[in-house]
């Protein structure tokens, strides 16, 4: 039998296959127009001194009002004995105390409430990852098939699913404060806007409640367990219906894990009825609920009253920033000027 072969039988593995070729444009065979700034003298030093005279006027701007803005801050852990809530610091469950203090003048309204934790990582990576976005978010089948990332979390001894899951929601500071001021011999109570203190875009974006038809939220609820260190379900956080559930501002502002182990978190805004101003000057007793333990892990606790300006609240490293970095450029645009006046004129000498 007569074989025959053509040349389309043989393939040589080393020829180029055209396809594989980039194409012959001025991209992909970099012929592109290219700038490049030449540094001269002249570009230079008005730069660096306009940097530098920026960032100085913007740093003392900073610090200014960081320094007017009015801060008072009580420690009320109760490490020692005559700390405020010494009584409380190794109490099994709930015990009340309270702090008594004095405003000498007027403080500007409208006044923030803080609470403030140390030493305490709310950036430790498998903390900041337990819980359940989409439960969160009001995911019917997320509310009763928790995340993985709630591990530890996410189902109670009797196997049923913890709603909100998670070490985060667990972990929910649930310390509360009473305001009063004296005023002729009786307590009048402050009030405390519990509203408005968590993010837009978590309050109408990213969290949610479930919801399934006409039925009320408890029934929703129906068949979850809390987390173990609540006292109550989520649909217990509040009367107002608009503030329970996931959807409740203290647990949302909670949430919103801080970057650094000592950190500050809003807890109520003073700014209606009679003092919608500000704090008046007098007498002020702080009733407290102490329920937060934070001496197992050295952690201290406070409570901080501050007004604000249009920076924000009370943060004076911003101001120095600027400060040192506004010194910083403007030093060297001196240095550098020195420099080229001193060889400028020795050029000069060469040149006669």
């Amino acid at each position: 039998m007569e074989m025959r072969s053509t040349s389309s039988d043989f393939r040589n593995d080393h020829e180029p296959i055209a396809t594989q070729r980039p194409d012959n444009t001025a991209f992909t065979q970099q012929r592109l127009p290219a700038w490049q700034p030449l540094l001269s003298a002249g570009i230079v030093l008005p730069f660096f001194f306009f940097a530098g005279l920026s960032f100085l006027g913007i740093g003392i701007g900073l610090y200014y009002s960081s320094n007017n803005i009015q801060e008072s801050e009580y420690d009320y852990t109760g490490a020692q004995a005559g700390d405020y809530c010494s009584q409380c610091a190794n109490a099994t469950g709930s015990c009340r105390c309270n702090i008594t203090f004095q405003i000498q003048k007027f403080f500007q309204g409208p006044v923030f409430m803080y609470y403030e934790l140390s030493n305490y990582y709310q950036n430790h990576y498998r903390y900041g990852i337990s819980k359940d976005d989409k439960q969160l978010s009001g995911n019917l089948y997320n509310l009763k098939n928790p995340a993985n990332e709630c591990v530890h979390y996410q189902w109670d001894s009797a196997g049923r699913p913890i709603a909100p899951c998670g070490a985060i929601a667990n972990s929910m500071f649930n310390d509360t404060f009473t305001l009063y001021y004296k005023v002729n011999g009786s307590q009048m109570e402050v009030p405390l806007n519990r509203k408005g203190i968590s993010w837009w875009t978590d309050y109408n974006v990213k969290f949610r409640n479930p919801i399934n038809g006409n039925k009320s939220l408890t029934e929703v609820f129906n068949g979850t367990a809390k987390p173990s260190h609540w006292p109550s379900p989520a649909y217990n956080l509040s009367d107002d219906p608009y503030n329970t559930g996931f959807i409740n501002e203290d647990f949302m502002v909670w949430m919103r894990c801080a970057a650094l182990p000592n950190f500050r978190k809003l807890y109520r805004r003073i700014e209606s009825g009679n003092f919608s101003a500000g704090l008046p000057p007098g007498d002020y007793r702080l009733d407290i609920v102490y329920n937060y333990p934070v001496l197992s892990f050295r952690g201290r606790k406070k409570v901080v009253f501050s007004s604000v300006s249009w920076m924000g609240g009370k943060n004076p490293f911003l101001g120095i920033a600027f400060l040192v970095i506004g010194s910083i450029c403007t030093l060297v645009a001196m240095l550098l000027l020195i420099v080229f006046i001193k060889y400028q004129e020795k050029n000069n000498d060469d040149d006669l």
